[in-house]
This record gives C-alpha cells, sequence and structure tokens, in this order.
C-alpha cells in the first residue's frame, strides 16, 4: 500500500497553467460565428419559404459591381477614422482600443477570410431572408428597413456605430434590391470589411501592435492577486 505522504505528493505540484486562448482561436471563433450565419440563413430561408440564395448568381459583372460599390461606405468609414467628429469619436475609441487590440496580429489570410465570412453569412442571413421575406409579408421598403435595424442590433457596441451599421445595412440593402443579385452585396460587404480591417490592423507593417489581450486580462488578474492581503 502506498503511504500517506505517496497519495499526498501530487497535492504539493504546482498547478499546471492553463494557456489562454491566442490569436488564432479568435480569428476561427469569428470566421466560424460569421459563416455560421449562412447555414443558419439556409435553415430560416426554408422556415419562411424564402430561400437565401433565391436570388444569387454567380456573375463576374456582379462581382465587379459589388467591388466597385464598396468603395463608397469604406471611404465614408475611413473619413471617420481619420477626421472623426462629435459623438463618431467614440466609433474611432472602440476600433483603436478594442477592434485593433483583439486582432492586431493578424496576416493578410485572417482578413481575407473573416471577411468572406462575414460577406457570405451576413448577407445571406439579412439581405438573403430577412429583408425577402419581410418585402414579400408587407412592401420592399419595410423590408429593407427593417432588415437593416436588424442589421444595425447585430452589432451593439454603441449608439454610433448602430446607426453606422444601420446605414450600411440599407446601403447593402439598396444594392441588393437594384442589382437583383445577392452577389453584389456579399462582395461589397466582404471588400467593404476587408479594406477598414487592413487599414486598422496593418499587417504590411512590422513595427504594428501584436499580441493578445486576453493574455493582458490574465496578467492583470494574476497581479490583482498577488496584490490582494
Amino acid at each position: 500500500m502506498q503511504d500517506r505522504h505517496e497519495l499526498d505528493a501530487p497535492d504539493d505540484q504546482p498547478e499546471t497553467e492553463i494557456d489562454s486562448p491566442g490569436h488564432d482561436a479568435i480569428v476561427t471563433f469569428a470566421v466560424f460565428f460569421e459563416g455560421g450565419l449562412a447555414p443558419l440563413s439556409l435553415l430560416l430561408g426554408w422556415w419562411f419559404g424564402h430561400p437565401p440564395l433565391h436570388r444569387f448568381d454567380w456573375d463576374f459583372r456582379a462581382a465587379l459591381l459589388g467591388a466597385a460599390a464598396a468603395a463608397a461606405p469604406a471611404a465614408c468609414f475611413l473619413a471617420i477614422l481619420i477626421w472623426p467628429i462629435g459623438p463618431l469619436a467614440r466609433v474611432k475609441k472602440f476600433c483603436e482600443e478594442e477592434f485593433v487590440p483583439l486582432l492586431g496580429n493578424s496576416s493578410w489570410a485572417d482578413l481575407v477570410l473573416i471577411a468572406i465570412s462575414a460577406g457570405v453569412g451576413e448577407e445571406m442571413l439579412f439581405r438573403g431572408v430577412f429583408q425577402s421575406s419581410i418585402a414579400a409579408a408587407t412592401t420592399g421598403f419595410w423590408g429593407l428597413v427593417l432588415a437593416s435595424l436588424l442589421f444595425g442590433a447585430l452589432h451593439p457596441i454603441s449608439i454610433p456605430y448602430a446607426i453606422l451599421s444601420f446605414s450600411m445595412g440599407v446601403y447593402l440593402g439598396t444594392i441588393y434590391d437594384a442589382s437583383g443579385n445577392l452577389l453584389v452585396s456579399i462582395v461589397c460587404h466582404g471588400v467593404y470589411d476587408f479594406v477598414l480591417m487592413a487599414y486598422l490592423l496593418r499587417p504590411w507593417d512590422p513595427d504594428r501592435l501584436g499580441g493578445n489581450p486576453i493574455d493582458a486580462i490574465g496578467a492583470d488578474q494574476r497581479i490583482d492577486e498577488h496584490d490582494a492581503p
């Protein structure tokens, strides 16, 4: 039989520190969350009787149109980041203090994956299902407005940011209706996200902010525990 000292020995060993989720985990979560909206939209589209890809067609010219359509909203958001006015300064503050540290060491491939996931998932859900379903039950105007309100509600970071998201939803919904092809709004959304992420995260800059804020939170907690009486 083992004596008591031997049985208690493992309790004397230092606890193994559990690693914090790293950058790869954050990118993976973002891609799966945004991309997961696509199968959700297929389920909801079947439930509402409006498949999200009903108005979708592979067309190179439509893809070019979507990329060109991203220029105007991207320029507006960049202007807000460069010259923030009034409450819009809160949008810049969030981007610099929350978003950039979270994905500060992302690669070009990370940005492409996130942008594609967001463009496909969110457009299939909000334009392909919500806007089409609401428009069929009411009018095209209410389909556009209510789907855009839902889109803004998905981004409840702050009131100014939600208003900007609502405006972007109206823009995407308008080009979706005008073109009759969901591919246009998907490409527009994806290119818009990619341009803004590239500007904020600067993957070409070797001196950009790196690291993971989750690790910093853990470090702060350990410091507090050490200083506690």
